[in-house]
């Protein structure tokens, strides 16, 4: 057998679902009165139990063949074999299909048998219907509708008929059932522990099942006891065909005794037993021959033609050894099986190394639009597990199965722990922390039993409510942090260096438990295969695999000796750039990637030879190669590296920009499981090339500087600047690529869902309300939408491996037609609130006008102000020129009234701007825009009247925030609108009064407002209740007055101030060392004083009196006005001084109306 080559690549993926709420559980009923005794508790199993919950005992997937979407089913025996787990794996939808992303898990009252669960696709519904044998001998049917992959309602509103429960009466005589076969919806066979089978048989969905047994005599309707040892004739393989023939119906069992046995299923007759290999047996060595009972994967049949199929068995026995049979049939009596290749042992030939391998299943499938057929086989050793495939003509098979073999290349490195180093610019933790939360790569179920393992081996125990309020990266680093201390060296100072080698130990301590807990996740159950896409697939303990081709960077990477368009040169310098930088130290290999960032992201006015000089001093990785580093690159390309043209190395450029080009439009979207493989396919991909493409540059630039003779450099037979660049602009698409797939975000659930999940009013629907989020990775968030396939016939012809590559590799590729934007990504982060991630985009960003623009939005939610107001600047011109055609996309960010205002002129534009910075309450730089924009306003701009205005008022609003009074009042005054300027004016007087800027009220002019300052003022004067402690409006309308030489206006309000402290009754309080000297008193004083500065014929002012009295100050319900002189105001105050000298005299009166006697 010639080497097999590695033409696949398996990707791995995690069955975590992205949201809670997509996981649906449904008690089902029992006949049985032991109730669900004997099912364990698992909801208060600890994390390591629940680990291992989560791995799956049996797994297979299901294809219905009558019914399109949903298409694939998953089902999983989970928790003990008490739970049947069930999710759909398509990777496509119809165009206008939802998801089905729920996953039932159906809890069982007693244990499932694993081999006797069976799925079957009713013809006459669109619909999915479930068979299980239980432990207690109870046969479910369980019907379910597409919807039930959809809706929680389904299961929240219970199953009602859709589950029904039956008792078969032949296992209450001590039968056994072994395997379970669905036929059809209606129709059912159990084999038996004894060698026998029941058939099972009902007229409809909702009738009772009739039990009919039959043994290798024959068909009879009494049921016969029986042991429960399996008999050698107990079938450990079962499949029913009709050969493509109606009204047939044939049964194809292979029997733990090495036979392969016929049967007629509609009459019962055995129509012929022949031996697994078609080889004559001693009959007293039929122990020798005995098959194992756990084999269960030993019989394919496959084919489309009438009346012919081909067949296919395999004998475990002794290395193993594949029959393939034709089969025949012209009508349902008889089956003619003959061997095709009868001197030909086809033996499989395990994978090359020293392990033992076995092999554990198997799968065959007719190639679509081609002759042929493909085999696809699984090997295992303990958890590893290996793929082979062939693909193979008929006649041609014994050629075949010597020379064409082909490998799946496994990853199955474990990632190595993360190495900190001086030019690291990121932190140890976070680092780790990035290690273990990489997207799809550790359950958060095995990481929460790795953290228990972990406390229980520092002796640290967490309450787990606690840890979950926490977060599980909190509590790893709270752990981690509680084994290490800071402690102090012999000198005294911090020992930094022993702190982090401590914590560095911890760290890789946790992880070896990580990478022990996460190792039986990836143990193979069973090897699936879609005919119509062509799709294989590894189903593992708690992981799915998909199987897809590999890219052609991935096949030379794979295959060293691989030759490409008839040479090896291309392989040859992308295996010599790998191996020439696997050298590298961890350190050396940081420096090298933060001097290559830089001169990627930052815009340089250098040429491109002067950036290749840059980074080779910068990089300095020239002083850790060894002559035997140098020999290796000129050995591979000979004397003055004669090997490398510039042809080769746009050869090699070309591999990174292999872009798909269907034959059909993409009308298929990807559902949220094909969107997670192509992630997952993506990270597998892209890091491979950014290795390769890093490898070159580091190459390139070595090759450039290592020469004898300066007319000997390389630069003088390539154009090394030019392919310095390309690699360049390669690895930025890369390295936003793997931003977006390595970065994780939540996203609320699509409507949909949202509506669906909240249906039920249950108090459990309303704690899973607050739940309704799901977690994605940037790339399907932003991205997803965009990645669709061809009609199904195409993918029946290129087939789902092939297509999956060409999606990744045309998503790597910088000529795609899929444009990765990166300020879009950063709108759509923006309106997640998640600018934290946006700003790490930046750096990928083009310097156009509206991607200027986010950064000043990504940078303004950031509350860098000044920052976000640079960006705005330099985006105005090209913001608010008109555009012809302007796409007015921006996930969300902008709502049709601010698209309005772009584009629009700049007036508009910082409008904008000025709106932007008022939400965010920056104040002075609303003000600073806001000046800007006005004086852009003028008689072109259309609707200039109300635009300036809006501009005025949001000035207006910004000086007064800031209490920059002076530009509110000359924004005040510059306003046109009567009713607004006012409006503004009282604002304006309003927050000086209350913040005491007095002085500067009075100092403004106010022009043409000065009698509405006074009028305001003279309000709130008379408004005013307390004039001690409140705001002093009397104080500063005197001063207002006095400052416009309005004396008498300034005595006036001085008049009402005493009027108003007597209804107070505090005009009796001594302010001073003098009992004379009260808050009353010193008031006329200045009343006597302001009136004295006017002409004496001009000494008098007009008050608000009262019938009853004539003092000033006192009160009465009926007012009137009368003109009060100097003279009468000195005489009140003379009036008053008596009182208060009255009153300190003891001199009162005997009854209210009595007058004092003043002596």
């Amino acid at each position: 057998m010639a080497a097999a080559s590695y033409l696949y690549q398996e990707t791995r993926l995690t069955l975590e679902p992205s949201s809670t709420s997509y996981i649906v559980d449904i008690e089902l009923p029992s006949t049985s009165s032991l109730g669900r005794s004997q099912r364990p508790a698992s909801k208060s199993a600890k994390s390591t139990a629940k680990n291992d919950a989560a791995r799956a005992t049996t797994s297979a997937i299901y294809y219905r063949k009558n019914h399109s979407f949903p298409r694939g089913f998953l089902w999983r025996v989970l928790e003990n074999d008490t739970i049947l787990s069930i999710r759909t794996v398509d990777i496509y939808k119809p165009q206008k299909a939802s998801d089905a992303n729920l996953i039932l898990n159906f809890h069982f009252p007693h244990r499932i048998i694993p081999t006797c669960v069976a799925l079957c696709d009713p013809s006459d519904h669109d619909a999915l219907s479930i068979f299980v044998l239980d432990t207690n001998n109870q046969l479910y049917s369980i019907f379910l509708r597409p919807d039930s992959f959809r809706k929680r309602s389904f299961a929240e509103t219970g199953l009602g008929d859709a589950c029904k429960v039956y008792q078969p009466n032949a296992f209450r005589n001590f039968k056994r059932p072994y395997r379970l076969v669905v036929v059809n919806n209606d129709q059912l066979v159990a084999t038996l522990s004894d060698g026998g089978h029941i058939r099972f048989d009902r007229d409809g969905p909702h009738a009772p099942w009739r039990e009919t047994f039959y043994n290798a005599k024959g068909w009879f309707r009494s049921l016969l006891g029986g042991r429960g040892d399996l008999d050698i004739k107990a079938a450990a393989a079962a499949v029913q065909t009709d050969l493509g023939l109606n009204n047939a119906s044939f049964l194809f069992t292979v029997c733990l005794d090495h036979h392969l046995r016929i049967w007629n299923f509609n009459n019962g007759q055995i129509l012929g037993a022949m031996d697994l290999l078609n080889a004559a047996r001693n009959p007293q060595e039929t122990g020798k021959w005995q098959l194992d009972a756990s084999q269960t994967n030993l019989i394919r049949i496959v084919g489309g033609t009438e009346g012919k199929r081909l067949c296919v068995t395999y004998s475990p026995v002794g290395a193993g050894e594949f029959k393939f049979w034709r089969l025949r049939s012209e009508d349902e009596n008889s089956v003619d099986v003959g061997d095709i290749f009868p001197d030909d042992r086809l033996i499989p030939i395990p994978p090359l190394g020293s392990d033992v391998w076995t092999l554990a299943d198997f799968n065959i499938g007719e190639r679509s639009g081609a002759h042929g057929y493909v085999m696809w086989l699984l090997w295992k050793n303990n958890m590893a597990y290996r793929v082979q495939e062939l693909t193979f003509l008929e006649d041609e098979l014994p050629y075949a199965w010597q020379n064409r073999w082909q490998s799946v290349f496994s990853d199955t490195v474990l990632p190595t722990a993360p190495v900190s180093g001086p030019s690291d610019p990121t932190d140890p933790t976070e680092k780790w922390l990035q290690q273990i939360f990489y997207p799809g790569r550790f359950p958060k179920v095995t990481i929460e039993a790795a953290l228990s393992a972990f406390e229980g081996a520092i002796g640290k125990r967490t309450d787990v409510s606690s840890r979950n309020s926490q977060g599980l990266a909190e509590s790893i680093c709270s752990a981690i942090a509680s084994t290490s201390s800071l402690n102090k060296t012999s000198s005294g100072d911090m020992d930094h260096e022993q702190f982090r080698t401590s914590s560095e130990m911890q760290w890789r301590k946790f992880y070896r438990i990580l990478l022990e807990l996460d190792k039986p996740r990836g143990e193979a159950l069973a090897l699936a295969y879609e005919p119509e896409s062509g799709m294989p697939w590894v189903v593992c303990a708690d992981s799915i695999s998909a199987i897809r081709e590999n890219s052609t960077l991935e096949r030379i990477c794979r295959n060293p000796n691989i030759t490409f368009k008839g040479s090896q040169d291309v392989p040859t310098i992308i295996t010599t750039g790998l191996n020439f930088v696997g050298g590298f130290s961890d350190n050396m290999m940081q420096i090298c990637h933060s001097v290559l960032r830089a001169d990627m992201y930052d815009e340089t006015p250098r040429t491109y030879e002067e950036r290749i000089q840059f980074f080779s001093d910068k990089a300095g990785f020239w002083r850790q190669l060894s002559d035997e580093d140098c020999a290796q690159v000129t050995e591979a390309f000979g004397p003055n590296f004669n090997l490398i043209t510039t042809v080769l190395y746009d050869t090699v450029s070309g591999l990174f920009n292999e872009t798909w080009d269907p034959q059909y439009a993409t009308e298929m979207p990807l559902t949220e499981f094909g969107r997670k493989i192509i992630v997952k396919a993506l990270q597998d991909v892209m890091e491979l090339q950014w290795l390769i493409c890093f490898s070159q540059v580091i190459m390139l630039v070595h090759m450039e500087f290592e020469f004898d003779r300066p007319e000997d450099a390389l630069h003088h037979t390539v154009e090394v600047g030019v392919v310095f660049n390309n690699l360049l602009v390669i690895l930025k698409r890369l390295e936003l690529l793997r931003w977006l797939a390595n970065t994780q975000i939540t996203a609320p659930l699509p409507r949909t869902e949202k509506v669906n999940s909240s249906f039920s009013g249950s108090p459990v629907a309303s704690k899973r309300q607050a739940e309704e989020y799901r977690v994605l990775t940037a790339l399907e968030a932003n991205v997803g939408h965009l990645l669709g396939l061809p009609e199904s016939s195409s993918i029946s012809s290129v087939g789902m491996p092939s297509i999956i590559t060409s999606i990744v590799g045309d998503l790597c590729a910088v000529r795609s037609d899929i444009e990765l934007q990166p300020h879009y990504f950063q709108c759509g982060l923006l309106v997640r609130d998640r600018a934290d991630l946006a700003v790490e985009l930046t750096g990928f960003c083009d310097q156009n006008p509206f991607s200027t623009y986010v950064q000043g939005r990504v940078h303004l939610a950031l509350k860098d102000f000044a920052t976000a107001a640079t960006y705005f600047r330099k985006a105005a011109y090209g913001m608010s020129t008109s555009v012809a055609k302007s796409d007015r996309h921006s996930s969300g960010l902008l709502d049709e009234t601010e698209w309005n205002l772009l584009y629009a002129g700049l007036p508009r534009y910082y409008a904008h701007i000025v709106a932007l910075f008022e939400q965010q309450k920056a104040y002075s730089f609303v003000t600073d825009f806001a000046r800007l924009a006005l004086q852009f306003v003028n008689s072109k701009t259309e609707d200039a009247d109300s635009v300036r205005t809006e501009l005025q008022c949001r000035l207006f609003s910004g000086a007064i925030a800031t209490s920059h009074f002076e530009l509110a009042h000359s924004t005040v005054v510059a306003i046109r609108d009567h009713a607004l300027q006012h409006s503004c004016l009282r604002g304006l007087i309003q927050r000086m009064c209350d913040n005491l800027h007095n002085a500067e009220l009075v100092n403004l002019t106010f022009p043409g407002l000065q009698s509405a300052v006074d009028d305001i003022l003279a309000q709130h004067c008379q408004d005013a209740v307390d004039v001690i402690t409140g705001v002093p409006y009397h104080q500063i309308l005197y001063a207002w007055r006095i400052k416009r030489n309005d004396y008498r206006g300034a005595a006036a309000i001085l008049l009402d101030r005493i009027q108003k402290l007597r209804q107070l009754g505090e005009g009796d309080q001594v302010t001073g060392e003098d009992i004379l000297d009260t808050a009353v008193t010193r008031q006329y004083l200045m009343l006597i004083n302001v009136l004295s500065c006017v002409e004496q014929k001009q000494a008098w002012i007009t008050i608000e009196s009262t019938a009853r009295s004539s003092k000033v100050g006192s009160g009465n319900d009926v007012a009137k006005r009368r003109v009060v002189t100097l003279a009468d105001i000195r005489k009140e105050y003379q009036d008053e001084l008596d009182r208060i000298a009255a009153i300190h005299n003891n001199q009162f009166g005997f009854a209210a109306d009595d007058e004092m006697e003043i002596l």
